[in-house]
C-alpha cells in the first residue's frame, strides 16, 4: 500500500489517465534511449587557414653628377636622405608577398600597384585644396608568391610645382607632398586592397621620405569541415532507461491498486488537520445530544471555534468534538447508535446449525431438563430446591 494519501487520492481519483500517462512517459523514455544508443552524436568542425599578404616600397636614386660624395653612376638604396642635385630622380619599387601564414608556403593570385603623389594645402591642419598625379597603374607578374613593380619619380619637377603652389598660397597655408601606394591582391582564397602614404619632403638641396610605405592583411579563410563522432551520453541513456523502467512499474503499481476514495480523501483529511486530531475512546452515553456533521472538516471547523480537540475513536471510526453536553461528529459508518458496535465480517463464517442434518433426540435433550419432572422424583424436595437449582 502507498504511505501517501494525497498519492492514494489522486490514484483513487484519476487512477486510469494516471496509468495511461505513465505507460506513455515509458514507452517515450526507452524509445528515447533505443535512439540515443543507435545515434551517436556527431558534430561538424569548421578548418581554418591563414593567409598574409604583406607590402612595402623600397627607394633608390641613382648619382647623375660627380660630386664630393659619390661619382657618377652610383646607386644609392633605401637611403634616410637623398642629395637633389646628385640625384633628381627617385625610384619606387613595391613589393607584394603572398604567402599562407601556418608555413610561410607563397601561394598565387594577381597584384596591381600604383604610385600617386598628391600636393595638399592645408590651414590649421585641414586641407583646403588638393592636386593628384598618378604615376601608372602596373600589374606585375607573381612568381613564387612575389610580386615587383618599379615606377621612377622625377622629383625636381614636383619641387619646382610645390614652389610655384607656395608662392600662389603665401601666407594662407603650406603645401605637402604626399606619396601614396595602392595595392590591389586577389588570390584562390581572398582577395582585398592596402594602402600606404607618408610624406615626401623636398627642399632645395635634398630630399626624403617621412616614413616606410608598407601595408600588411592577415586573411582567414575555411579550407573545409571535420566531422566527429562524439563518445555516447552514457549518463542520458542510463537515466532514460531508469525513467522507462520506473514509469512503467508505478503504472503497474497504480493498475493493482485497490484505493478506496473515500477512505484516501479522509486520510488526506486526517493528516491535515492532524494537529487538531487526538487519538481516543468515546463511550456511546457521552453528551445530551449527537449533531451528526458531513465530514471531517467540519468537525475540525467546530474544534477550532471551540477551541477544543476532535477524539479519533478507532473503534468506532469516529471523529468526535464534545461541547457543552453537544457531541459534534463524523462517522463514514452512519448515526451514533450506528458506530455502538465494530463492523464485522460474517462472511466464510461457518453456520451455527447445519439444516440439511436432522436432529437427534439427544440434541434436542437440554441439559438440567430433568428440573421439570415429576417431583416425587428422587433428588428435589420441594420447590424452594428446583429455584435453587435454577
Amino acid at each position: 500500500m502507498i504511505d501517501n494519501p494525497r498519492l492514494e487520492l489522486i490514484l483513487a481519483e484519476y487512477g486510469r489517465p494516471v496509468v495511461i500517462a505513465l505507460i506513455a512517459i515509458g514507452a517515450v523514455a526507452f524509445l528515447a534511449s533505443g535512439w540515443a544508443v543507435a545515434n551517436p552524436t556527431t558534430s561538424t568542425t569548421p578548418q581554418y587557414a591563414d593567409e598574409r599578404v604583406a607590402s612595402d616600397v623600397d627607394t633608390s636614386a641613382v648619382v647623375v653628377n660627380n660630386g664630393t660624395l659619390w661619382n657618377e653612376g652610383d646607386r644609392l638604396e633605401n637611403s634616410g636622405v637623398y642629395m637633389l642635385n646628385a640625384s633628381p630622380e627617385l625610384t619606387l619599387e613595391p613589393t607584394t608577398r603572398l604567402v599562407n601564414g601556418t608555413g610561410g608556403t607563397p601561394i598565387d593570385g594577381t597584384v596591381t600597384h600604383e604610385i600617386v603623389l598628391r600636393f595638399e594645402a592645408t590651414r590649421d591642419g585641414e586641407v583646403f585644396w588638393n592636386e593628384t598625379h598618378s604615376e601608372g597603374v602596373i600589374s606585375p607578374t607573381v612568381r613564387d608568391g612575389v610580386a615587383t613593380s618599379e615606377a621612377t619619380i622625377d622629383v625636381e619637377s614636383y619641387r619646382e610645382r610645390q614652389t610655384e603652389l607656395e608662392s600662389a598660397i603665401s601666407g594662407v597655408g603650406s603645401v605637402d607632398l604626399r606619396v601614396t601606394l595602392h595595392v590591389e591582391y586577389e588570390t584562390g582564397a581572398s582577395q582585398g586592397t592596402q594602402q600606404a602614404s607618408t610624406t615626401l619632403h623636398v627642399t632645395d638641396d635634398a630630399y626624403w621620405l617621412e616614413g616606410p610605405l608598407s601595408a600588411t592583411d592577415e586573411n582567414t579563410y575555411q579550407t573545409g569541415t571535420d566531422r566527429t563522432t562524439e563518445s555516447r551520453n552514457l549518463t542520458a541513456i542510463g537515466g532514460l532507461s531508469l525513467l522507462g523502467t520506473l514509469s512503467l512499474a508505478g503504472a503497474v503499481v497504480a493498475r493493482r491498486s485497490s484505493i478506496d476514495e473515500e477512505a484516501a480523501r479522509r486520510a488526506v483529511h486526517e493528516r491535515r488537520y492532524a494537529e487538531w486530531i487526538s487519538r481516543g475512546s468515546i463511550p456511546m452515553w457521552i453528551g445530551d445530544y449527537h449533531v451528526s456533521l458531513d465530514t471531517l472538516e467540519d468537525v475540525v471547523d467546530v474544534a477550532i471555534d471551540t477551541n477544543e480537540r476532535v477524539v479519533h475513536d478507532t473503534q468506532r471510526g469516529l471523529f468526535a468534538v464534545v461541547n457543552d453536553g453537544v457531541v459534534y461528529y463524523y462517522s463514514d459508518r452512519g448515526l451514533w447508535e450506528e458506530t455502538a458496535w465494530p463492523e464485522m465480517d460474517l462472511e466464510g463464517q461457518p453456520a451455527a446449525v447445519d439444516a440439511d442434518q436432522p436432529l437427534s433426540t439427544d440434541d434436542l435433550e437440554l441439559e438440567g431438563s430433568d428440573e421439570f419432572a415429576d417431583p416425587d422424583d428422587e433428588g428435589f424436595d420441594d420447590d424452594e430446591d428446583v429455584w435453587q437449582k435454577l
